[in-house]
């Protein structure tokens, strides 16, 4: 793969190489409005540049003084290949950089899943913009965020799966249907289970009876992958009468819910100081529970 690296850019300074990035992907390829590519807004804002190794641009995007993020770009021969994020990490760093609480941003609807996977939810219905059909999404940035409703679930759980480095914990009462069966869900397991490095997916639930009957599809992709994916049940009588539910990775991020049946609950993305204390929990759960033997039956 050719090098790339993403650098803040001096509008003054930058703005052809700016422009010429957006120019290709919003006025050629989406047919946007030449006149709506760019805006006075540009001279104030943060501007990041993906260039490759030979200084050619290759992506760009902004941040706004009030915390929107908007035009991000990145050339067809660069896409899938890391850029993207890059600069979206970029920007989210500019914006913790200076203080700010939060980030939003205006996401097409086919890049909805990408900027789920970096912690951004949906808020909101959609609406056309330039022609073009968005969904409003937000990511809390240094505080924990509310979770209401399917989508912002399914985009918080997706976004734990993808920012786990190695480690990733599930504790769910039966795998929770409707949420980890769910396609993007699954799609981000099977991702982080074939890296190439050493991870794991320990998944506490309460009744491997049910869960086996139930026929989840974690246990088809848990059975193709055996050496990743550990599961538990919980015998002690205490553990037995938790009633929440939780998500958390080894990056600082989780997902928790003090009624487990329901979606709604807290989620935080680079939280360390909050996610730590529900790994450590789910550590002495995994401690005093029980190897799921009837789920290693199935071939787990």
């Amino acid at each position: 793969m050719t090098a790339f690296h993403v650098e803040r850019a001096d509008y003054a300074l930058h703005h052809a190489d700016l422009h010429r990035v957006r120019q290709q992907v919003f006025v050629v390829e989406q047919s946007v409005p030449a006149d709506l590519e760019r805006d006075e807004l540009d001279a104030v804002c943060v501007q990041v540049l993906a260039r490759d190794a030979d200084g050619a641009p290759s992506g760009t995007g902004r941040l706004l003084p009030d915390g929107r993020i908007g035009r991000m770009a990145v050339l067809p021969g660069w896409r899938s290949r890391g850029v993207g994020e890059a600069l979206l990490q970029a920007l989210v760093q500019a914006a913790m950089d200076a203080g700010l609480p939060q980030v939003s941003l205006h996401a097409q609807l086919p890049a909805c899943e990408f900027y789920a996977r970096q912690g951004f939810v949906p808020e909101g219905g959609r609406f056309e913009e330039a022609g073009i059909t968005h969904l409003q999404m937000r990511r809390a940035l240094g505080a924990p965020m509310a979770v209401d409703g399917r989508e912002a679930a399914l985009a918080v759980t997706t976004a734990i799966i993808h920012r786990a480095r190695r480690r990733l914990w599930i504790h769910s009462r039966q795998l929770d249907p409707g949420l980890l069966d769910a396609p993007a869900v699954q799609q981000a397991l099977r991702r982080f289970a074939t890296r190439t490095h050493d991870k794991q997916v320990r998944v506490i639930v309460h009744d491997a009876a049910a869960v086996q009957a139930g026929g989840a599809p974690l246990l088809a992709l848990a059975q193709r992958l055996p050496s990743v994916f550990q599961f538990r049940e919980v015998s002690d009588p205490v553990d037995r009468a938790l009633a929440s539910a939780c998500a958390c990775n080894d990056s600082g991020d989780y997902y928790f819910r003090l009624m487990g049946h329901r979606l709604d609950g807290e989620a935080g993305i680079a939280l360390p100081s909050r996610s730590q204390p529900f790994e450590q929990q789910l550590q002495r759960v995994w401690d005093r529970s029980r190897e799921c033997n009837e789920l290693r039956a199935l071939g787990i």
